[in-house]
């Protein structure tokens, strides 16, 4: 069985955030075992300077990278990753299975991640141009990861 783990920065803070995650973790349950992972946010005040949005990445960063699971192929999440369908993401995750029986995905906070943290990656995905809240990026990340297990399976899900 795969274990997922996401690795994102920030809690949820809606109520239908946290219901609609939940429910696709315990969807996933069927295909995989999923591990949510959260690390805090740095503040920085409502005008920051790039400096100090650099010093954001880079705490962020370290809190991310001390929890990447060992031997785990890292997909970031980030807007200048590749963008797939539901059919191909189902595929690339089908082919790093047979290579890996742990996938984590990271998902970084307002200003997005480190470098450092995006060197870890073997992939880098998008889920477009438009910006997305990370709060809202996790749900939809679930929602994807489940459709993939879905498609691979035949599951009358995917439509």
């Amino acid at each position: 069985m795969m274990n997922i783990t996401v690795l994102a920065v920030g809690s949820l803070k809606e109520s239908y955030l946290r219901e609609g995650c939940s429910e696709y973790i315990k969807r996933l349950s069927a295909f995989s075992k999923v591990n949510v992972i959260e690390v805090n946010e740095e503040k920085c005040g409502d005008n920051p300077s790039l400096a100090q949005i650099d010093n954001v990445l880079e705490k962020e960063g370290k809190r991310l990278i001390g929890k990447v699971p060992k031997g785990a192929c890292v997909i970031t999440l980030c807007i200048e990753g590749k963008e797939y369908d539901s059919p191909s993401f189902s595929r690339l995750i089908e082919n790093i299975s047979q290579k890996s029986s742990h996938i984590c995905f990271i998902i970084g906070g307002s200003y997005g991640l480190s470098d450092e943290v995006k060197a870890l990656s073997s992939y880098k995905l998008s889920f477009g141009k438009m910006t997305l809240p990370h709060q809202l990026a996790r749900m939809v990340l679930l929602e994807q990861i489940y459709r993939a297990f879905s498609i691979s399976n035949n599951s009358k899900y995917h439509k």
